[in-house]
């Protein structure tokens, strides 16, 4: 089902408005590229832009990428971003939270902020080279928490429709016994009742602590909407943010309970949601969507069906298909979508095949369906940054292939056995969480990278991304 988004005479004329700056700004020598660097919470959309810019501001560790292999590339420098009313992209404090004495992961996205980073290289074709030896790619890259991601949904839903669908899902395992204080609030009111500020409230509170309970959940939860309940950004304790899914149909009486958190409800969607797709998402040109396979892995059946559900929602709104002239007057198409396994360097290096193939069966339906819109797609198993080795041990008489590297709470390196990657997402009968797939910490030393952080096939995925766009 496509949103009818594109109707909305704002969506339509702020996209126009931004490819005309984008033509103007950009001038003949220039070309711009925006890259929608997608992903649930967890997937690692954060170290994934921080390692991206410093290996194209480094250029060193990048042998897959044609532009730099083949001596044509010159160089890279951050830039000021087009949009000022947009925060900056942090990506000094970032690095130093990865490359400091003590480093650690960077803490969770919390709002939105944007980068620009311009590549100047040397065209490839023969005419272009004689039209303008030297030309220059802006990229422009937009980081935001990945809740956010998973309201686009909301958008061609109504209030008694995402109301059905919520407290369906509320009802079913794992998510019934998180959600019994709210839903055990809602068997005491009245829909049709006349609406109160402070009921309105009590339920959006209650609603919010499920939600969050959600979110805390071993199981790897993924479907949290509305996604500014657990991460509001600037709109901490607005009225757009009170109120919560009600059971049953539409009341007829006005001024009703239900009234009220419909006009919310809707006011939420237009104001915060159809906003933040049109002023970021509508004008990607590419898109690459990362996903933590291996946490889905070890949280479970529940966690595995709840982030495939959670991915196909989220990508139902963007604009897939192959690109054209008119797309300066109809709106850009994403004409080119990457599914990226994350964290590919927590288990051995021979396993990430066995990662890719379950990634394609996982994002098999969303995959289908952007080819059928015309868009080129790929899957990987990448790591934005490595921090483990791969190393072989011998074990009863056998060899093993293991990682090494420091786990989250420990101090020292470790040798671990990590696990297989299963054929498929099936769980073996009775067994929850056969598998512990474990996170490792930043490696020490990092400062010290001259030729940029290291990674697993960043300039494989940069390739297919841009490099069409570098020749």
């Amino acid at each position: 089902m496509r949103v009818p988004i594109f109707n909305d005479l704002y969506d339509a004329g702020s996209r126009l408005l931004g490819r005309a700056g984008d033509l103007v700004s950009g001038g003949i020598l220039e070309q711009d590229v925006r890259l929608g660097v997608t992903g649930l919470r967890r997937a690692g959309k954060t170290v994934f832009v921080t390692s991206l810019v410093d290996n194209l501001l480094k250029a060193g560790r990048l042998p897959f990428l044609d532009v730099v292999s083949s001596g044509r590339f010159q160089a890279s420098r951050l830039r000021p971003q087009p949009d000022a009313q947009v925060p900056r992209f942090e990506v000094e404090q970032r690095l130093a939270e990865l490359t400091g004495p003590a480093p650690h992961w960077p803490t969770e996205t919390r709002g939105i902020s944007q980068l620009r980073l311009s590549m100047r290289y040397r065209p490839n074709a023969m005419l272009k080279r004689t039209v303008q030896p030297v030309a220059t790619l802006n990229l422009d890259i937009v980081d935001y928490p990945g809740e956010w991601l998973l309201d686009l949904p909301l958008l061609y839903q109504s209030f008694a429709e995402w109301s059905a669908l919520t407290l369906e899902l509320a009802g079913r395992a794992p998510r019934d016994e998180l959600s019994v204080s709210w839903r055990g609030w809602l068997a005491t009111i009245d829909t049709a009742a006349p609406a109160e500020e402070e009921q309105a409230r009590r339920g959006a509170a209650l609603f919010t602590d499920y939600l969050h309970a959600c979110r805390r959940s071993d199981n790897l939860l993924s479907l949290i909407q509305p996604g500014r309940f657990v991460e509001p950004g600037d709109m901490a304790n607005a009225p757009l943010l009170t109120f919560c899914p009600l059971p049953g149909d539409r009341p007829r009486t006005r001024g009703s309970l239900w009234g009220l958190m419909e006009d919310r409800y809707e006011a939420y969607k237009s104001k915060v949601v159809r906003r933040f797709f049109a002023e970021h998402f509508a004008r990607l040109d590419r898109q690459i969507v990362l996903i933590d396979v291996l946490g889905a892995l070890n949280s479970g059946p529940a966690g595995m069906a709840d982030m495939k559900r959670a991915l196909e929602l989220s990508l139902e709104p963007f604009r897939h298909g192959s690109s054209s002239w008119l797309d300066w007057l109809l709106g850009r198409k994403i004409d080119r979508v990457l599914f990226a396994a994350t964290k590919a360097d927590h288990v051995a290096s021979h396993q990430h095949n066995s990662l890719r193939h379950l990634l394609d069966r996982l994002v098999s339906d969303a995959r289908a369906g952007i080819r059928f819109e015309g868009a080129q797609v790929e899957t990987m198993a990448i790591a934005a940054l490595k921090s483990t080795e791969t190393v072989v041990t011998e074990h009863e008489g056998r060899q093993l292939r293991c990682v090494r590297g420091v786990p989250l709470g420990r101090d020292r390196p470790t040798v671990l056995f990590p696990g297989e990657i299963p054929e498929d997402a099936d769980f073996p009968p009775g067994q929850e969480r056969p598998y512990n797939f474990m996170a490792f910490q930043p490696p020490a030393d990092l400062a010290r990278e001259a030729r940029g952080l290291p990674h697993i096939r960043l300039d494989q995925a940069m390739q297919f991304l841009l490099g069409d766009y570098l020749e």
